[in-house]
């Protein structure tokens, strides 16, 4: 990435600024501020305004920016910081109305699980999985019933085996028209604090709707190809391309790798390598990159400004380097767009735009307004994408280094270091100021991430890659390729073995991250040490940070939203236990990896204790990821003695009487007795119902018992069941919730983890208005998203939906 910004300020230097360009520079700067002030603004909107909100804004900014445009010459700091307003606007109001227009295509939810025939074609290259296949769908009509209905213009559905005719999935490709039978909902991700905002990136991809294929038993009508186009030849093409290679490479785990470099296909990509790519600092190589697309762009250029030297008649009609920047953008954007257009493809051909713009101009900026200027160019084309880490850790680590003199150091072009130091240095100063930044987005960071970057940068990108395109060819310099990945992941896997390979520290507040990337810009900055040191108090906020903990005596609750399943993460001052670890939803997902790890690295959370409720896959589907990574948590169970989770520790019995107290916290199991593991044959009957009391409130946690247990509990426990906070029992089940129970908990809030529109239909129409009866609250994290409780706020209850609330966000 740091290729392009030093080519670009060698390339400017020396040529001869316009008068009017050197005038309006300082504006210019207010100006690039300006759009993202007003994206920035824009995109923290919970709630769209009306268009004629937005119109205002728009026309008074228009009149004020006119104004300016036209005495832009007469500059003062006034003047500039009311050019930067007058941009905020037109920005933030273009953005609102851009936003509004695509709302305006939101799913129906009278729609929502209606079979719907629609009529459509594949526009993206789909996405194959052990299950089935993921596919994008350009509909062209939908009908229910035999009546037209509006439904979004772009879907995302799945087609699994499970349903569809026979157990097999068709092959899909890119420009298929299919007639299907579908059901779609409104796009709806798990709602975590610090998690992936899979509604997001829905919304930045233009989908706004999800479903799946309907063509098996019980669908109103069989599903028919129409079509076979190359209608989308750049999809058709990327697609035969991934084919080939898995057809080339034996290894599919290698094949993946080389698919996701050579056509953007990161999905392609095991978990089992994310995770080593992830601890050893190089999962930004592991796609197409800005680095990829850069190099792509000087290599291209370079051939042809050799050709283009050999032509007289060229060059005097155009300057070979002109033209060598063109067509190395031109075909850079070429690239971009064979890999799939990816936000950091997007991005970096954008900055590759401003930086061969202004080299054609002749203009001479300082680097600060180039860095705006192509900051405010990503923003303008994706307003969205200000919200993503890797735009963030792209423009810091540029600025970093243009701000540490890295850019200035040669003004001729001419190296003064070798190479291999010169890359050393550029690499340590971004590992340094990335590090707060790291901490701030993801909660760790790689300790042996400047080693593996070393490593790893030279040999993707000058061997990996390359070999890679070149197989496009020739297919057999895939197998080379293929082994250059294979020595790669030797070399990634010990790395990754090292003890502390990561460091995972609580997330800092954003004002803390600030101060410490400022710091290791400072240490790294080429001053008197004295000086440089000064960053070190402005980095430690962010090393020594503490996650607020309850007090003593205290406890919290975080229900985790996992969809249809259970897991919740009780506090107190100096321990934690989590209560069942959500559902299992393919070989590749489950709620241990996509939920509860990030959740635990942000809190930087070390389990006392594990507890699986019962056996049952929605309680315990990713319990191996976090024991995996919590090794040092009890376990603490209903599970029989041959379950596989047996294999990561023995499980010691959940039985009623035991109890424990941390911090002034009392624990105590009320079921099962020992007796119901000889007599109960249903898993739900095993439920470890766990109660914990802090001072006077009161935690109850009920796994999925019934109403056999309920009573059983009523006459063992009557006066141990009255709770605070209810966990639903069996997630709302018409199995249990029975009106005796309630009336014995009397909960203030009763939480209920179930999924969006989930196939059980939890919770049943019938406990909900048990629970309204009885005048208790009743949340589900389908509508609430995460659920935090504190026993010293006992009245108040946390939705994690509601806080952290923006526009493109469901609200069920």
């Amino acid at each position: 990435m740091f290729t392009l910004w030093k080519w670009l300020a060698n390339g400017l230097r020396g040529v001869p600024p316009s008068s009017d360009v050197t005038q309006r520079r300082p504006v210019l700067g207010w100006v690039f501020g300006g759009v993202v002030i007003g994206t920035a603004l824009q995109v923290q909107q919970s709630v769209l305004d009306g268009w004629q909100l937005y119109a205002v804004i728009l026309a008074v900014s228009a009149v004020v920016a006119s104004f300016f445009a036209s005495k832009i010459i007469a500059f003062s700091v006034w003047r500039g910081a009311l050019a930067c307003l007058a941009t905020a606007g037109l920005v933030f109001a273009l953005c609102g109305l851009r936003a509004l227009a695509f709302a305006s295509h939101a799913m129906p939810p009278a729609l929502e699980g209606r079979d719907i025939q629609v009529l459509g074609t594949v526009f993206a290259m789909p996405q194959r999985n052990a299950g089935g296949a993921r596919f994008r769908l350009q509909v062209q009509s939908a009908t229910l019933d035999g009546q037209a209905v509006n439904v979004p213009p772009s879907i995302y559905l799945g087609w699994y085996g499970e349903t569809a005719t026979d157990g097999v999935v068709p092959d899909l490709a890119a420009g298929q028209t299919w007639s299907l039978t579908v059901r779609l909902k409104a796009p709806h991700g798990n709602a975590n604090p610090g998690s992936f905002d899979y509604e997001l990136w829905l919304w930045e991809q233009g989908l706004q709707a999800t479903g799946y294929v309907r063509s098996g038993k019980g669908a109103r009508q069989s599903v028919r190809l129409l079509q076979d186009s190359w209608r989308y030849p750049v999809e058709r093409a990327r697609q035969h391309v991934r084919d080939r290679v898995y057809a080339t490479v034996s290894d599919r785990r290698t094949a993946g790798v080389m698919a996701a470099l050579l056509v953007g296909d990161q999905a392609a990509i095991e978990r089992a390598d994310w995770d080593v790519f992830r601890a050893t600092g190089v999962a930004h190589l592991m796609s197409i990159s800005g680095l990829h697309v850069t190099l792509f762009a000087w290599v291209a250029g370079w051939l042809l400004r050799l050709v283009w030297r050999q032509s007289v008649r060229l060059c005097l009609a155009w300057p070979a380097p002109l033209a060598a920047a063109w067509g190395g953008l031109a075909l850079a954007a070429a690239y971009a767009l064979f890999s799939g257009w990816g936000v950091p493809a997007q991005r970096t051909v954008l900055m590759l735009a401003v930086a061969v713009t202004l080299r054609t101009s002749g203009a001479r900026w300082p680097w600060v307004h180039v860095w705006l200027a192509a900051m405010a160019a990503v923003l303008l084309w994706d307003p969205w994408a200000l919200l993503s880490a890797g735009f963030w850790l792209s423009f810091v680590a540029v600025g970093v280094l243009f701000a540490t003199d890295l850019a200035a150091e040669n003004p001729d072009g001419i190296s003064l270091q070798t190479p291999l130091k010169a890359m050393f240095r550029e690499q340590a100063v971004v590992t340094l100021a990335l590090t707060p930044l790291s901490l701030l987005l993801f909660g760790q960071v790689s300790l042996v991430g400047l080693l593996a970057n070393l490593v790893a940068i030279p040999w993707v990108t000058l061997v990996v890659t390359p070999l890679s395109m070149l197989g496009v060819v020739f297919g057999g310099f895939w197998q080379a390729g293929a082994w250059g990945v294979d020595a790669m992941g030797v070399v990634l896997g010990w790395l990754a073995a090292w003890p502390l390979a990561t460091l995972s520290l609580p997330i800092p507040p954003v004002w803390v991250a600030v101060a410490a990337v400022l710091g290791g810009a400072l240490l790294a900055k080429r001053l008197p040490w004295g000086l440089r040191l000064l960053g070190v108090p402005l980095m430690l906020p962010a090393l020594l940070w503490q996650s607020p903990r309850p007090l003593t005596g205290q406890v919290e609750m975080i229900a985790a939203d996992v969809a249809q399943g259970t897991a919740v993460l009780v506090r107190t001052a100096t321990h934690s236990l989590l209560y069942d670890a959500g559902p299992r939803w393919g070989p590749e997902s489950d709620a241990g990896h996509r939920v509860l790890l990030p959740l635990l690295r942000r809190l930087d959370e070390k389990l006392d204790t594990l507890v699986l409720s019962h056996r049952d896959t929605d309680h315990t589907g990713g319990a191996l990821a976090v024991m995996g990574m919590q090794p040092q948590a009890k376990l603490l169970s209903s599970i029989e003695a041959d379950h596989s989770l047996q294999v990561q520790g023995a499980a010691q019995r959940c039985e009623a009487g035991q109890r424990w107290t941390w911090d002034g916290v009392l624990f105590e199991v009320l079921h099962p007795q020992a007796g119901d593991y000889t007599t109960s044959a249903k898993s739900n009957a095993l439920s470890c119902v766990l109660r914990i009391q802090a001072a006077d409130q009161v935690l109850l946690l009920t796994g999925d018992i019934e109403a056999a247990q309920e009573q059983q509990l009523l006459a063992r426990e009557h006066g141990a069941l009255r709770a605070d906070v209810l966990l639903v029992p069996h997630h709302g089940s018409r199995t249990s919730s029975t009106d005796e129970f309630l009336q014995a908990a009397s909960p203030r809030f009763a939480l209920v983890q179930a999924g969006y529109r989930n196939r059980f239909g939890h919770p049943s129409s019938f406990v909900v208005e048990r629970y309204q009866a009885l005048g208790i609250a009743l949340v589900d994290t389908s509508h609430c998203g995460a659920a935090t409780w504190r026993s010293d706020q006992p009245k108040r209850l946390r939705c994690e939906r509601e806080a952290a609330l923006r526009y493109w966000h469901h609200r069920p």
